[in-house]
């Protein structure tokens, strides 16, 4: 697999590539977008500079570490998912296209993601039909993750529970239907005559080949399990920002922290818009607000409180991943591998090749993307 340079090919993959890295720089132009909507929408400019004033700025370093934490646990879950698909990259590597996604978190449920099984692909030669199926058990039990967070509050609130049952109930339908991959199949090869969707079949069946070996129940419990330790840390991390804006620090306080930064979150992933803008922000300020019953949490303080953890995390994951991004752009940006054939787990073993970037190569026969 060489860099397909001065072909047609080529040229349409560098085009793509440039309107890829274009992408990556939207958040700098949303955060603008955002940070003026919520002055607009505090209607107390003078409030919200006294919240900022008075924030003990310290903090944010342990908040930024639990911020990595979060990350560090999560790229652990991104490498077992890979190990289980037989998909083997250089640590570093992988690093830089785990963190590459972080990039996209602004698109629409953040589908972006996607983009890792293209570097995944670019660098090792395993099609994108089949570690997508890795970024969408990264969602689902991150998911999970968040949902068994928010369930410890909402045993004590009553706030977001028909929301929890309505993922709860998704969720479980979900993991049913990943851990049959062979009925799954039956379905996939119902369309496979039908015009238009037909084409798409074979790509289905390696998609639920995959998915069918990363939700294999112990390796579920297990990145579940990581999914619930990385997101504590971010929740923790909120608990932080409000006793950096002067609230008192108590279980109770870390115990609402971590309910209204779960909910929100899902509330946020579950509305389909980018990051969840507007929709978790929302959540966040609403619920602190309503929730904590303290003089202190004036509707300033909390939206301030919704700046600082929005940075922290969605705003500091976008940066990171455009750095990763760019990183890989570099390299392979590009180089595009001859056409690599859809795959089904049984059909997939990785080879040596000096000529192969990463020096990894996936084989088979069948369709291609």
């Amino acid at each position: 697999m060489r860099a397909a340079t001065g072909k047609p090919g080529a040229n349409q993959a560098r085009r793509g590539n440039r309107h890829l890295a274009r992408r990556a720089l939207l958040p700098t132009v949303l955060i603008g977008i955002g940070l003026v909507t919520a002055f607009a929408l505090i209607g107390d400019a003078r409030g919200l500079a006294d919240a900022f004033r008075h924030f003990d700025w310290w903090l944010i370093v342990p908040i930024l570490a639990l911020t990595v934490w979060n990350y560090g646990w999560r790229f652990r879950k991104w490498q077992i998912y890979l190990r289980e698909l037989a998909v083997d990259l250089p640590t570093g590597v992988s690093a830089r296209i785990f963190l590459s996604g972080f990039a996209m978190s602004l698109t629409p449920g953040k589908v972006g993601e996607v983009i890792k099984a293209v570097y995944v692909r670019r660098v090792a030669g395993v099609p994108v039909n089949r570690t997508s199926a890795v970024v969408a058990a990264e969602r689902i039990t991150d998911a999970l993750a968040m949902l068994f967070l928010a369930a410890f509050g909402a045993t004590q609130y009553a706030y977001g529970r028909p929301l929890l049952a309505l993922v709860a109930a998704i969720g479980i339908v979900g993991i049913v239907l990943m851990q049959r991959p062979a009925s799954l199949k039956r379905y996939v090869e119902r369309i496979a005559h039908l015009p238009v969707i037909g084409p798409v079949a074979p790509h289905g069946t390696a998609f639920v080949d995959a998915s069918g070996a990363l939700f294999r129940p112990g390796i579920l419990v297990r990145a579940i399990g990581l999914g619930i330790v990385s997101w504590s840390g971010e929740c923790l991390a909120f608990f932080l920002v409000l006793v950096g804006l002067g609230v008192d620090p108590s279980p109770r306080l870390l115990l609402i922290a971590t309910f209204i930064l779960a909910i929100s979150s899902l509330a946020g992933g579950a509305s389909m818009l980018p990051g969840g803008l507007g929709v978790a922000d929302a959540g966040i300020a609403g619920l602190l607000v309503v929730m904590l019953k303290d003089e202190g949490m004036t509707r300033s303080v909390a939206v301030a409180a919704t700046i600082l953890i929005r940075f922290a995390t969605l705003w500091f994951a976008v940066l990171l991943g455009a750095v990763a991004l760019a990183s890989l752009e570099r390299k392979w940006g590009q180089v595009e591998t001859a056409e690599q054939p859809v795959q089904s787990a049984s059909q997939t073993e990785i080879r040596s090749d000096n000529d192969t970037p990463g020096g990894l190569e996936a084989i088979g026969d069948g369709g291609n993307l």
